[in-house]
């Protein structure tokens, strides 16, 4: 009885083990299969394969994480376009995919790709190779096909799936046998009978090699022998080369992936069906992708109706033919799209600090990371001699046209033109080679035909024959030519040449030395001091290298504060027109050029350390002599150019090159010479605030902003909360026109609560705070000692919070100016007030115009302001009610009439007239009071005021200051 217990337990354990293991390997993954008791699938070979595969193809790269972490291979998926080619198809179909429009052949699947055919031969199992540009998704499909092949869901008459990284492959040294591969890699399968060779068992076995392109297979066989052992030890080439034949297991099957280039190098006798990748060839396929992204939110309900909308707009401008559209053929730059998107829209105080810069570093490391440009077949040099960094052969010809491009304001360029710029130098053979597999393989994933012909080009241009070519998103010219130059590839030649020199002395500077040392003594005087001349020639590189740099950061600063483009919509905002489209009123069609305010934004963000080791990886190294070199010099360019006014969009610009930066030490220094920072009119968005909120908490806590303007920036509740950081620097704080409810005042209350707050002044007209919310903010009163001057004109003020507001005046003994302008106070509340700030030690100014208050109101608002006491105890109040103070003229008049010019626009019109009639009656009754000329001479004048500001509201026309 006790054996038979402790087996049942023993059986019981394992299977809840089982099940927990089975349950949860990967967010989103389901077996298709009934759990048992037994223990055999848990040593099944295959089913351990299962589950690994899954988890080591379930993991997302980093970049993926940006989005929020809601995403899984399941969930953000779409199927490109993939389409069947005849063998003597494939050589005249290997073109851009953004070509796709012409074709009508359907789209295959990669489990129809597999299906028998009559054409193969009995017994063998199918070669298939897939093949596409870089970015049109090869990889993407391979992780989806091993997933689904894991759970069951497709390519299910394969028992195994055993997947291979080319680039793996090329790395191996030493000799292996099959097996051996296998098992070094997947140690489950060693020596599993489905890799044995013996009978047939192979046809239920399929291969994946991925990344063919990265392999040196020779097909000679004087070069690769015949081999149809799997146990015996072959160079990793030679094994892969033996499957193709099918001289080893010729009943497995196998699928290759490569690029464009890499087409012809498995002979076609040895491919069984051809398959091209084309991307998502129809907006519909976009959309689906943008969905799965942008729509995988957390589930709250404002956040997901903001990705509906964006999907909406994004769909709209791919309807319409546009550029973006010709680029989301490729899926990479659908994920480009929408990781831009997710950074403009989404970015909060919560999430990982990301950038710009940093988005488009990772998209290039995302398509290029491991990617090299090799010299072709026919070599007997190790394939990793034959390579170099495929990124840096990018930026040196397509980083140089974009630089060009923007150095003289150019978007679009000729075939010619490219040939020029890229390949115009070639001359060996070797180099020939490489330019030819750029050509097939990449230029097409950054250069593409101009779609939208005629839009923003010179008139020279759009009426010429000849074919332009624009970057596939503007943004990815800029980012181009700013790598171009922060790389150092825009030298001078005096720069190269005295670089080369350098290099070469400094390289036997010691021998040199010892040499000179001796000869010294031997040669004449004037021969030495040649010598000597030739060992200085480092420091004159030096000083030259220093002077290129600091030209670097003088263009950066240039380009930021152009003049010409000061007019334009700040950075942030371009960009988001650039995915969106314009909606509403379209910009010029074509001035001097587009600006290009990306431009030196982008050269600062690559100085970021984050996004230096990336590049490093692409093969683009960016040195720290030349960070710190770059650095000093922006200072010091920056600090110049903010001496001199500067419109909002310009400091919004930046601000943001300050966040792409990254750099603490630099913005402190720059931001501690700015006082103020006017952003008035700025569409602030979260990303916006975030921004503005990590550049202020760069300074130091005694670092104090004595003015920021937020006025008509459209913020909201969730962007006040952003903004916690920057208040607390700011002393002059304008939040009016932002349409800021009750509910803002408890971020607000909390502010003025805070011991470290230094605010003064608190603007926070034109926004319906109600009743409610300024009770709210009067809760802040007691423990506020900073607030001198507070405005709550037209904010929704009633009778029963005026009163509670003059009862609480008294607990705050620093307020110096009240605001309480049209609002609906009436005489009783009107009067209370003004009684609260005569006996209030501090406030001197309180302003009451455009209240519904009586004449018999108003003369008593007057007659309160003044002291009592005749003895002078008492305290007088200037009192703004209204233009005239009984038979008198206000000396407040003037500021009154301007405050009511420059908000008019906003206000409620039919009020304002009626107040402003109301100005008139009072003047002509107190002029006609009048026995003085000068006197009647000015309320006459007056009077032309306020008829002035009447017939500009009549007329609807701006108030021009």
């Amino acid at each position: 009885d006790i054996s038979l217990r402790r087996c049942q337990l023993l059986s019981l354990w394992r299977w809840k083990r089982k099940v927990d293991v089975s349950l949860y390997p990967a967010p989103g993954f389901h077996f298709h299969r009934v759990f048992c008791a037994t223990t055999s699938s848990e040593t099944d070979p295959i089913e351990i394969h299962k589950k690994k595969l899954f988890l080591w193809f379930s993991h997302l790269p980093q970049e993926e994480r940006q989005f929020g972490g809601y995403f899984s291979p399941e969930t953000m998926h779409v199927d490109p376009l993939i389409v069947e080619k005849k063998p003597e198809e494939r050589a005249g179909l290997v073109s851009s995919p953004f070509q796709t429009q012409a074709i009508s052949s359907p789209s295959v699947t990669v489990e129809q790709l597999f299906e028998s055919t009559g054409n193969c031969c009995e017994g063998r199992g199918l070669n298939v190779l897939l093949y596409g540009a870089v970015g049109t998704g090869k990889s993407t499909v391979v992780r989806k096909l091993v997933l689904d092949w894991c759970s069951g869901t497709t390519l299910t008459h394969f028992k195994l799936l055993v997947p291979f990284s080319c680039e793996d492959l090329s790395q191996l040294s030493k000799v292996a046998s099959l097996r051996d591969m296998v098992g070094r890699k997947y140690l489950h399968l060693t020596k599993h009978p489905l890799l044995s060779g013996e009978g047939d068992q192979a046809k239920n076995v399929l291969f994946l090699f991925n990344g063919m392109e990265k392999m040196n297979l020779d097909f000679r066989i004087g070069s690769s022998e015949l081999c149809s052992d799997p146990n015996e030890a072959l160079p990793p080439g030679v094994v892969v080369v033996n499957l193709l034949r099918k001289y080893l297991l010729p009943e497995a099957s196998i699928l290759v992936t490569t690029r464009l280039s890499a087409l012809d190098r498995i002979p076609q006798k040895y491919v069984s069906r051809y398959a091209q990748i084309f991307g998502f060839n129809d907006p519909d396929r976009q959309r689906a992708y943008f969905t799965s992204r942008l729509l995988q939110q957390s589930g709250e309900t404002a956040p997901y109706q903001e990705a509906q909308a964006l999907v909406e707009l994004l769909y709209l401008n791919l309807q319409r033919e546009s550029q973006l559209a010709a680029a989301c053929f490729l899926p990479s730059y659908c994920w480009l799209t929408c990781a831009t998107l997710h950074f403009l829209h989404f970015t909060d105080a919560k999430a990982p600090i990301r950038t710009l810069t940093g988005i488009y570093t990772s998209f290039l490391r995302l398509n290029f990371g491991g990617e090299v440009l090799g010299t072709g077949t026919g070599t007997n040099v190790p394939i990793q001699e034959q390579q170099s960094s495929l990124m840096l052969y990018v930026v040196r010809t397509v980083g140089k046209l974009a630089f060009d491009g923007v150095a003289y304001k150019r978007t679009s360029f000729s075939e010619k033109e490219l040939e020029q710029w890229i390949g115009g130098k070639t001359k060996t053979d070797e180099e020939l080679r490489q330019l030819a597999m750029f050509q097939t393989d990449v230029l097409d994933f950054f250069l593409v035909p101009c779609v939208e012909s005629g839009k923003h080009l010179p008139k020279e241009l759009s009426e010429s024959d000849e074919r332009q070519y624009v970057f596939s998103v503007p943004e990815m010219q800029e980012y181009l030519a700013a790598l171009y130059v922060v790389l150092g590839e825009n030298k001078s030649a005096l720069e190269k040449l005295t670089g080369q020199v350098s290099v070469a002395i400094g390289q036997a500077s010691e021998d040199v030395g010892a040499l000179f040392n001796i000869l010294s003594k031997f040669i004449p005087l004037r021969i030495f001091a040649v010598f000597n001349l030739i060992k200085l020639f480092p420091k004159l590189y030096e000083k030259i290298s220093t002077y290129n740099k600091g030209s670097i950061a003088r263009t950066m600063a240039a380009e930021l504060f152009r003049t010409e483009d000061s007019n334009n919509e700040d950075v942030l905002d371009q960009v988001e027109q650039t995915l969106l489209g314009v909606h509403g009123p379209q910009p010029k069609q074509y001035s001097e050029g587009k600006p290009f305010e990306l431009y030196p934004i982008f050269m600062g963000g690559l100085l970021h350390y984050g996004n230096r080791v990336l590049l490093q990886q692409l093969g683009c190294t960016i040195q720290s002599t030349t960070v710190a070199q770059i650095t000093r010099a922006l200072r010091k360019y920056l600090v110049r150019e903010l001496s001199k006014p500067q419109p909002p969009e310009e400091l919004m610009d930046l601000l943001v090159l300050l966040y792409e930066f990254q750099n603490p030490r630099l913005t402190a220094e720059v931001i501690a010479t700015i006082r103020a920072i006017p952003l008035s009119n700025i569409r602030m968005t979260p990303l916006k605030c975030f921004i503005l909120s990590s550049v202020l908490s760069c300074t130091p806590a005694s670092y104090h902003l004595e003015r920021l303007d937020l006025s008509s920036c459209l913020l909201t509740n969730d962007m006040l909360q952003i903004l916690w950081p920057a208040f607390r620097h700011t002393r002059n704080l304008n939040l009016q026109f932002n349409s800021l409810g009750p509910d803002s005042c408890i971020i607000l209350r909390d502010l003025l609560r805070n011991p470290k707050s230094a605010i003064r002044s608190l603007q926070l007209c034109d926004n319906p705070l109600q009743d409610s919310g300024v009770r709210t903010l009067l809760e802040a009163l007691p423990e506020n000692q900073s607030l001198t001057h507070l405005s709550l004109m037209h904010t929704g003020l009633g009778d029963q919070a005026a009163l509670e507001l003059a009862g609480k005046l008294q607990q705050h003994t620093g307020l110096q100016e009240l605001n309480v302008a049209y609002n609906n106070i009436r005489d009783n509340a009107a009067l209370a007030l003004v009684d609260a700030c005569r006996e209030h030690p501090s406030i001197h100014t309180l302003h009451l115009y455009l209240n519904p208050l009586s004449d018999v109101g108003k003369k008593s608002l007057y007659v309160r302001g003044v002291p009592k006491s005749q003895d002078g105890s008492g305290r007088k109040v200037r009192v703004l009610a209204s233009v005239t103070e009984g038979s008198d003229i206000s000396e407040d008049w003037h500021p009154i009439l301007r405050v009511i010019r420059e908000n008019a626009s906003s206000w409620d019109r039919q009020r304002v007239k009626q107040q402003l009639k109301i100005f008139l009656r009072d003047l002509e009754w107190g002029r006609q009071q009048q026995q003085s000329l000068w006197k009647r001479l000015h309320f006459r004048r007056v009077e032309k005021g306020v008829r002035k500001t009447l017939q500009m509201l009549e007329k609807d026309a701006p108030y021009t200051g």
